[in-house]
């Protein structure tokens, strides 16, 4: 585990030794953040309006004691959106989409000696392959989480109000009580650092990728497997630090 980290971490340090001009990387980031994040945005849609319906409904019907008021399932759905639900569970699914492929597609560039090819020409292939996908990836994956955190919320209002469990006004006020605005800034932390994380380990997995294509595969499964940990563990130490 120690050589593994130490390993990663000279991974990073490497993609800013030697790197291109920035307009080719400019370029090479829009298309990364088109590729990663606009391309993801069905899937995290629909992910993020079923968690807000199933989320509401199930609080409401926990929701049993008559002194409390119906207002509170309104605010318990969306202090879960902000803190957990809309950043942390979106990551673990954008690690499974996301991930895996950065992984496989660097993967196989490695496998097929593009990798080598680029180093012979002198190109810092690191940076030049890996750099604009961790960029691209903490512009759009916060975006996406905005994203998340509107269609949570409005996936709880659809269901709570079409089931009959709550009246709209009974919803709305309950997204307004005492609201924090820190929730958001925080959720937009966490973001940035689940999408570096993400890609980054990604990344790594892919780039140090040997054997042939069976080694590919498993690589974007050590890739998948090791970001959602990763997450799980940086959320913790997120939440007792941050708040």
């Amino acid at each position: 585990m120690i050589s593994n980290i130490g390993k990663y971490c000279l991974f990073i340090k490497s993609l800013f030794v030697n790197r291109e001009r920035f307009r080719i990387y400019v370029k090479l980031i829009f298309e990364e953040a088109v590729e990663i994040g606009y391309n993801s945005i069905v899937i995290v849609a629909l992910i993020s309006t079923f968690i807000g319906a199933v989320t509401a409904i199930q609080t409401a019907y926990n929701m049993t004691n008559p002194l409390i008021p119906n207002t509170v399932i309104g605010f318990i759905v969306r202090e879960m959106t902000f803190l957990e639900l809309a950043p942390t569970i979106t990551a673990l699914v954008f690690a499974g989409k996301v991930g895996s492929s950065i992984a496989g597609q660097i993967g196989t560039m490695r496998i097929t000696e593009q990798i080598s090819a680029l180093e012979v020409m002198g190109i810092n292939s690191s940076s030049y392959l890996v750099l604009p996908k961790i960029i691209g990836t903490m512009i759009t994956y916060p975006l996406l989480v905005i994203l998340s955190i509107t269609l949570g919320l409005t996936g709880g209002y659809l269901s709570t109000t079409i089931t009959g469990a709550l009246t709209p006004n009974e919803y709305i006020e309950g997204l307004r009580m005492e609201f924090i605005p820190y929730n958001v800034f925080f959720a937009l932390i966490k973001s940035i650092v689940f999408a570096f994380i993400i890609s980054s380990v990604s990344a790594y997995e892919g780039f140090y990728t040997t054997g042939g294509a069976l080694e590919v595969g498993k690589s974007s499964t050590k890739a998948v497997t090791n970001s959602c940990l990763i997450i799980l563990i940086a959320d913790f130490f997120l939440a007792e630090l941050l708040l």
